[in-house]
């Protein structure tokens, strides 16, 4: 190869890192733009509105909360309370023990004077069978709740025998780790019942961080911030993630997934399409898509809904170990989903889903981690061959470093003017700290584990989920 052509190579390969970045780049300001706009709306619209209204009324939409629990003992009592504790009339609870192997069973036995019962099972969709069977409460206290004990089959599974057995016309889909605000049924259904226009067929709200949080009863006493940077940079990421990028999607109606941690649905169509896929690790965006390319096949007006209440709060990894095996699943599923639905992808068949949705995800959540580190490795060409020119490199670093830190602070300073749920003094600095240390602290991690899940899902086509220790929350 000549010197002519090799210079050719390289000017094309700067381009494209070049207008990759700026792309991405200008698709993060103007998610935050829409997801500002978006934003604001809803916080005056949502001023007026008398949430009583919708907890009193008994022709309120009935739904069921699903929650699929596997080894969660230290928290499930907790949580099952917690569940068991919301303000809205019409509801019930479905807890799906998926074949634990610790003594959460026996712990609901004892905690909500659980008995085993008889009851039918309208096997729309195949699923593992019972193991010990189906339990309910003989203290009327409990009444709302049921638990079901059946063979491991993960969590998709254990979500489709929720379906099964719900008789309710919207399901809230849920980990059984996380806190639900007693508040959180009444704002979530509230898109399903204020849309005339489309049918919603699926919404989410905001998740945080309960790490650290003090709990009692089920119920989140005293949020805290937590001590490590991995806990506090994934505070800073679900705030971006939720408060500057879904709702914007939501806005463009654009959304491809709702988190696992809690999302509510319309049950007919959930079943319509099979309900939740067993064969894949991101089940969550992978019903999402489906439903969506089902409504569109049918040709009907639709919609996936977002609000950015703080509605649910988990715990997250707190060390590096399970927050790279948490990425890495991430990463194995959204290839899974686009890879699964491709059919989608560029078709204008799909209008905005197609031409906008799907090139999103698959060029900046996709293919963003394989691009940065290739250009990593292409930088490391350069210096070897002495082609760096450094000046622009620094200036380059500079940008994109210092745009990262103020994209963070944007998110902080939403936060801030909306829903203030770190009202503790020094949070906010600390948050502002964390901006400037994430891109040391958490992104070379999350790098990896995309790398990693990449290299998993094509050379070893590893298809287990991988470890999520709990270690509980700290309880008043």
């Amino acid at each position: 190869m000549n010197t002519s052509t090799l210079q050719i190579i390289m000017s094309i390969v700067h381009y494209f890192f070049f207008i990759f970045s700026a792309a991405a780049i200008a698709s993060y300001i103007i998610l935050a733009v829409i997801s500002a706009i978006e934003t604001i709306e809803y916080v005056k619209k949502n001023s007026f509105i008398n949430y009583k209204e919708i907890l009193s009324s008994t022709f309120s939409p009935s739904i069921s909360i699903i929650a699929p629990a596997y080894n969660e003992s230290l928290n499930i009592v907790e949580n099952v309370r917690s569940l068991l504790s919301s303000h809205y009339v019409n509801y019930d609870v479905i807890i799906v023990n998926d074949g634990s192997k610790d003594d959460s069973l026996d712990k609901l036995i004892e905690a909500y004077d659980l008995i085993q019962i008889s009851h039918h099972i309208n096997e729309q969709i195949k699923t593992k069978p019972l193991r010990k069977g189906i339990y309910k409460s003989t203290n009327p206290a409990f009444d709302k709740l049921t638990v079901i004990d059946k063979e491991n089959g993960g969590k998709a599974d254990a979500l489709n025998m929720g379906l099964n057995i719900s008789k309710n016309k919207y399901v809230a889909c849920i980990d059984v780790d996380c806190l639900l605000l007693e508040d959180a049924l009444q704002k979530m259904i509230k898109p399903f019942l204020e849309t005339t226009d489309a049918k919603v067929i699926a919404a989410g709200g905001v998740i945080r961080i309960a790490n650290s949080c003090i709990v009692k009863d089920g119920k989140l006493l005293d949020i805290n911030f937590p001590k490590t940077w991995l806990e506090q940079g994934q505070i800073l990421e679900y705030l971006r993630a939720f408060l500057l990028g879904r709702m914007a999607w939501s806005r463009l109606n654009g959304l491809l997934v709702i988190s696992g941690a809690f999302g509510l649905f319309d049950k007919k169509i959930a079943i319509k399409v099979g309900g939740y896929d067993t064969n894949t690790v991101g089940e969550d965006m992978e019903i999402i898509v489906r439903m969506r390319r089902y409504m569109e096949d049918e040709k009907q007006k639709y919609k996936v809904a977002y609000i950015p209440d703080p509605l649910c709060w988990t715990e997250a990894p707190d060390n590096y170990k399970t927050f790279i095996s948490q990425r890495n699943r991430w990463t194995r599923g959204t290839i899974e989903t686009l890879k699964k639905h491709r059919k989608i992808g560029f078709n204008p068949k799909y209008k905005s889903l197609g031409l906008l949705s799907y090139p999103y995800w698959f060029f900046f959540e996709r293919m963003a981690p394989v691009i940065e580190v290739a250009g990593i490795i292409y930088f490391g060409i350069l210096t070897v061959l002495n082609e760096v020119r450094w000046d622009y490199t620094f200036a380059f670093v500079i940008l994109a470093y210092l745009f990262s830190v103020l994209f963070s602070i944007v998110a902080i300073v939403s936060e801030e003017l909306t829903y203030h749920q770190y009202k503790k003094k020094s949070i906010g600095f600390k948050l502002i700290m964390i901006a400037f240390l994430e891109p040391f602290v958490n992104h070379p991690y999350i790098l990896y584990s995309a790398i990693k899940g990449n290299i998993d899902y094509y050379f070893y086509k590893k298809i287990e989920w991988g470890d999520m220790t709990r270690k509980g929350m700290t309880k008043a």
